[in-house]
């Protein structure tokens, strides 16, 4: 069976003041797979991110989510709902930034930081709040004494594997991981990318990944769009546009990215 989208968005366009950043940009995200969103900084990535979740508000366009979270789907264009129809729909969308150190409240425990996600949409875990919390960490590879532990207490791969824990703790069907490793060394981000990669497998998670970096797509999407001054120039799947790029910047980009031992990069689908 033939996958189908999650999420699709149209025409986006994003002006600051009189500059156009994002140019009509359309793509879709398919249920269960990685779409990459690749490209140089300053390309407009980060923004269409934003964009996607309503972080920033777009000038025009449509973001089309079709939920599957309760007993009755509906499409949804999250761009024409009100901020409570908004905040009712974001535990089944979440965002992992890319700064770990940034991220995480620094005034705030584990405890309050993975509880927090349940206290803002009234979700009570059927397990119970402690044992969910204590699973959570248990799916990023945290031991269960972290949670009384503050961010400065950890490395910079443990802070984004809290990052992951709270973005997975409602379950959402979307998430959305903004360069998710770039400020983490080399092989501590390679075991982030390999952990994103089990809990999709497991779960069955939908990932938008954006990165500039073509080794790190090739290893983790289904398929991928190609980023150039706010429009997307190539898109494909990741077959198509590592192995056989037809546009220049692409190649320029698969030039430019050494590749990444670490992953082992033999990939299985």
């Amino acid at each position: 069976m033939s996958a189908t989208p999650l999420l699709e968005a149209r025409d986006l366009v994003k002006d600051f003041g009189s500059t156009r950043v994002i140019h009509g940009v359309s793509f879709d995200v398919m249920r269960g797979q990685t779409l990459g969103l690749v490209g140089e900084s300053g390309s407009g990535k980060s923004t269409i991110a934003r964009l996607l979740l309503r972080l920033i508000e777009p000038t025009s366009g449509s973001v089309l989510f079709h939920n599957t979270g309760n007993a009755t789907p509906h499409t949804y264009d999250l761009l024409q709902l009100n901020a409570r129809e908004m905040r009712r729909l974001r535990r089944r969308l979440s965002i992992v930034f890319q700064d770990p150190y940034a991220a995480l409240n620094p005034r705030m425990s584990v405890r309050q930081i993975l509880t927090e996600p349940f206290a803002i949409h009234h979700e009570q875990p059927a397990s119970g709040l402690e044992a969910r919390l204590r699973e959570l960490l248990a799916e990023v590879g945290l031991e269960p004494s972290a949670l009384h532990r503050y961010p400065h207490e950890f490395s910079g791969g443990q802070r984004q594997r809290i990052n992951i824990a709270r973005a997975i703790a409602l379950r959402p069907e979307l998430l959305v991981l903004d360069e998710p490793v770039s400020a983490l060394d080399v092989s501590v981000g390679a075991q982030v990318i390999n952990l994103l990669r089990e809990l999709q497998q497991r779960y069955g998670l939908t990932y938008l990944f954006i990165s500039h970096s073509m080794p790190l797509v090739r290893y983790l999407c289904h398929r991928v769009a190609v980023m150039q001054h706010g429009r997307i120039v190539e898109t494909g799947t990741w077959s198509e546009v590592c192995d056989s790029p037809r546009e220049p910047y692409t190649r320029q980009l698969l030039a430019a990215t050494p590749g990444l031992p670490e992953l082992e990069l033999a990939r299985t689908s």
